[in-house]
Formats: structure tokens, sequence, C-alpha cells
């Protein structure tokens, strides 16, 4: 039989709250924005290459938990060393080549040019630690919880998602990924092993509405495409169904969320419709019907 969390609130109820806190994501976002924090967190985010969808396709397959992405001296520039013995991620690097030729129809010299590409490596931050530890890391506006899940989160979740067809297992995760849903087809979703109680319950949240809204969408492509879309749905969703059920996740959903939509107040509203009505779903697949308890 699925877990699910005991219900104290009204559908009515619930549904008012999710409006009030979807609302409150863009204010806190907007509030984030005018931080020392966010300017150097952009400060930070603008020194990375803008790579190509083919790139981006290349770096999620060799390493899905990506999040920044750089080459060896990069990493050094921004106080952050590659550490010894990492793989690095394989992609294809371009550069401006040109060449004098002469023309067959005039004999005359002429100038060439076209873009050659090649492998390089590349590296993911989670791969690289500060050169100077007592620096302040400008990479970081969303703060992992801590604490307990007493609400049995995770586990409501986990007997959703596997009841509809999905596994969800706890395994380490490298790097700064807190869990991934895979878009291959398998319906795997997987949780680090290492995250505190609330941090899990969380990301199992931020899981289960990938599930929802983006599970059906088979090009890799297109995901990669939109991902600050995708991110910013899904953790709107976690915040919002998370903060019914009495757990604040404010100090990582609120970073998180500004991070991917790139502070984008407008994207945060225009998914408001999407987002309420997949955390209205969630809310109601993981919690006890009123008439239940009642009966009890």
């Amino acid at each position: 039989m699925a877990r699910k969390i005991k219900n104290t609130k009204t559908a009515d109820q619930r549904r008012a709250e999710a409006e009030a806190m979807q609302t409150k994501i863009a204010e806190q976002v907007e509030q984030l924005r005018n931080s020392d924090a966010w300017i150097n967190y952009l400060n930070f985010a603008q020194a990375f290459h803008r790579y190509s969808v083919g790139n981006l396709l290349l770096i999620m397959a060799q390493c899905p938990g990506a999040t920044h992405v750089a080459g060896y001296r990069t990493w050094q520039n921004l106080g952050r060393q590659v550490r010894k013995g990492e793989t690095g991620i394989r992609i294809f690097g371009g550069r401006n080549v040109k060449w004098t030729a002469e023309d067959e129809q005039t004999g005359e010299e002429k100038e060439h040019s076209a873009v050659r590409f090649f492998p390089v490596s590349v590296f993911d931050m989670a791969q690289t630690d500060l050169i100077d530890p007592e620096a302040e890391d400008p990479s970081t506006i969303a703060h992992k919880l801590t604490g307990d899940d007493p609400q049995g989160i995770t586990q409501a979740v986990t007997d959703y998602l596997t009841g509809h067809g999905w596994t969800v297992t706890r395994e380490p995760i490298s790097g700064s990924t807190n869990g991934y849903t895979t878009t291959d087809g398998s319906r795997q979703v997987v949780i680090d092993t290492a995250l505190a109680p609330a941090q899990a319950a969380k990301t199992a949240l931020h899981e289960a509405a990938h599930v929802i809204l983006h599970s059906t969408e088979e090009e890799a492509a297109e995901y990669i495409e939109h991902r600050g879309i995708k991110e910013t749905e899904a953790e709107s969703v976690a915040y919002i169904v998370a903060g019914i059920l009495g757990l604040d996740t404010s100090a990582y959903s609120i970073g998180y969320v500004a991070g991917w939509s790139q502070g984008d107040t407008e994207m945060i509203k225009d998914t408001a419709a999407r987002v309420l009505k997949a955390a209205h779903q969630l809310a109601e697949a993981i919690t006890e019907p009123e008439e239940t308890q009642e009966a009890a």
C-alpha cells in the first residue's frame, strides 16, 4: 500500500496557499536580484562559453549532472583547480583558420577562411576545487537544506512514482547534482545518498515534477535547449508542494529558480499555470483524502 501524508487542509486551502507561494517565488527572486550575492553569481556565470546544442548533448551524455562546464585554464582563472585524475568531458572546439591559395581561374592569390572543429576536453565544476578554500564561492546561491523529513515526503513521493512505473533509487552522485530523472525511456529517478533528509525530500518533489511535466518529451535536444524553463518549473513545483506540507525550501529553491531563470521574473510568472497544475496533482497524489482521515 502506498504511503501517504496526512492532510490537514481542504482542497481550497491548498489551492489558495499554492497560488500565494507561486507569487512569492517571483517576489523573492526579485529581492535576490538586488543582492551582492546575485551580482557575484552573474559575474561567475558570464565567464562561461555558450555551447552549441550538439556539444550540450555530448556534455549531458557523459556527465548528466553537469552544471558549469569550462576548460582547464578557464577554471584556474576563476579560482578553481581541476582535481588530479579527473577525466575530461570530450566535446568539439572550433577555430577560425585562414589561408592563402591561388585562384585557379584568375591565378591571383586569394585569402580563404573556415571554421575547423577538433576534439577538446572540458570539465564540470564538480571536478574542481577552490584554489583558496577560504575564498567566497560566487557559484552558490542555492544552499542545501539540513534537517529532517518528519512528514515522510521522500517515501510518499517514492511510492507515488513507483506506482506509475518509475524506479526510484538512492545512489552516490558526484558533484553538486542532488538527483536526476532519466530522459532515455528507462524511467528512472535517482536521488543522492549524501543528502540530508530535508534536501532529499525537496529533491524527490523536484524529480517528481519533472516526471509529471517533462517525461513525455522525447527529444533530448529540445529538453536541453529549454532546460532553464524546465528546471524553473520543476523547482517551483517542489517549493510549493513542500511548503504546503510544512517544509520551507526557500534557502535552496529561490536561488535555484533564480539561477535557471537567469532572474527573469516574467518567465516565472509565465510558467505559473503549468506549475500550479502540476503542484496540485502532486500534492493530491501524496496526501490522504480528507474523507479517509475522518473515517479512520
